[in-house]
């Protein structure tokens, strides 16, 4: 048997016609496979790879790490080097009242530990959610996915769930003293890049704030510069009471957290002691290789480019076929009239050698969300490919 016959027989498949492309090597914003073909990579992992694959800084404090410890202990009973420099780090970055990390192993692990602490920290259980949005796909994290589609196999899921309107005002008045907290992405990114309005994030802000509900913004896949600042809810004059991060959080390697204020995060001390807790979160192989990555962004002040190249991208991808563009940053989606056009456009793509793939709640949409380090060269190819194939369409 060949590795793809492997691969179908003895891992487990989350859909039943998958890629199977055989990768076998990547470095920045290419990828490789088993024949030596080369791929412009624009998804970069789903927003993961912010940085370019296999990055010479993260590749570095990867090796080093691995030369001192791997895993030691479940998180937060020891005193990890790695989870202490990043969490000092990254709420370096952040306001002043997100200044406690928690580490998880992923985003979705993330999600549920931030609705445990919303509910231990309020003494509410009703959680607020809304419609065409993800946070995972863990138990919990699905009670408060925005879709019936992806839900309706997994019933019953949580109670106490209310799910409201993206974008709505008059939504807004469902919130009241009852709800622990409102979970929301920042920038909701599976449906299509669909931008929040200014003025609504700012009242979702102020009636958490009047009725002493949490305010939880998922930035797990738009946080690290993908929207062209270092967090997204930045560019909307508001701050979240937690912050939900993940993919490239980890510089490649699997991490996620869940950031607050230590007064809030300090619930979990106590009535029950240990009141969340993990075994590989915060694994100090990842912490080192994502502090790498997240020094180095910072560094080298990428996220200043991001919107340049957001500009390009949008002079470049333009078809009478291609309905729209929704793009906040490096999160781009490209809409076309139905999945079925838009999977053959995509499975053309990969062909040429360009990597892309579509949204859980927008399939006629084309992802791009490339490592936020392409370059112009890259853009330029990879959008010439898109457009030559829409021309033999």
């Amino acid at each position: 048997m060949n590795n793809r016959e492997l691969f179908l027989r003895h891992v487990g498949q989350t859909s039943e016609a998958p890629l199977c492309l055989n990768n076998v090597k990547a470095e920045g914003s290419k990828m490789w496979d088993a024949d030596g073909k080369e791929y412009i990579d624009l998804i970069a992992g789903i927003s993961v790879c912010n940085v370019g694959h296999r990055h010479p800084d993260v590749v570095a404090a990867i090796k080093k790490q691995a030369d001192e410890y791997l895993h030691i202990m479940v998180y937060g009973e020891l005193v990890e080097n790695p989870q202490v420099h990043y969490a000092k780090q990254l709420t370096a970055h952040l306001p002043e009242n997100l200044n406690s990390v928690f580490f998880t192993a992923s985003g979705s692990e993330a999600t549920e530990g931030a609705m445990k602490l919303a509910k231990r920290f309020t003494g509410r259980t009703s959680i607020v959610s809304f419609k065409n949005s993800y946070h995972g796909s863990t138990q919990g994290a699905l009670s408060v996915m925005g879709s019936e589609y992806w839900q309706q196999a997994f019933r019953p899921l949580l109670p106490g769930i209310v799910q409201l309107n993206y974008n709505s005002f008059d939504d807004l008045d469902a919130i009241n003293e009852n709800i622990a907290c409102v979970i929301a992405e920042t920038i909701q990114a599976e449906a299509g890049v669909n931008m929040p309005n200014m003025n609504w994030l700012k009242a979702l802000r102020e009636k958490c704030t009047a009725t002493g509900t949490l305010l939880v913004l998922d930035e797990i896949q738009c946080g690290f510069g993908r929207n062209g600042t270092l967090w997204a809810f930045e560019q909307f004059g508001i701050t979240p009471d937690i912050l939900l991060l993940g993919k490239a959080l980890g510089g490649g390697m699997p991490l996620g957290a869940f950031v607050s204020d230590k007064k809030i995060m300090d619930s979990f001390t106590h009535n029950p002691v240990l009141g969340h807790i993990n075994t590989f979160g915060g694994h100090p192989v990842s912490c080192a290789a994502g502090l790498a990555a997240f020094n180095y962004l910072i560094n080298e002040n990428i996220v200043a480019a991001v919107k340049e190249k957001e500009s390009l991208f949008r002079q470049l991808l333009v078809h009478p076929k291609i309905n729209k563009v929704n793009s906040a940053g490096l999160m781009i989606a490209v809409w076309f009239d139905d999945f079925e056009t838009n999977k053959k456009i995509i499975d053309a793509l990969i062909e040429e050698g360009v990597f892309t793939d579509w949204f859980l709640f927008a399939s006629n949409a084309l992802r791009i969300a490339p490592p936020l380090n392409i370059s112009e060269v890259e853009i330029r190819f990879a959008c010439g490919k898109l457009i030559e194939v829409l021309k033999k369409l």
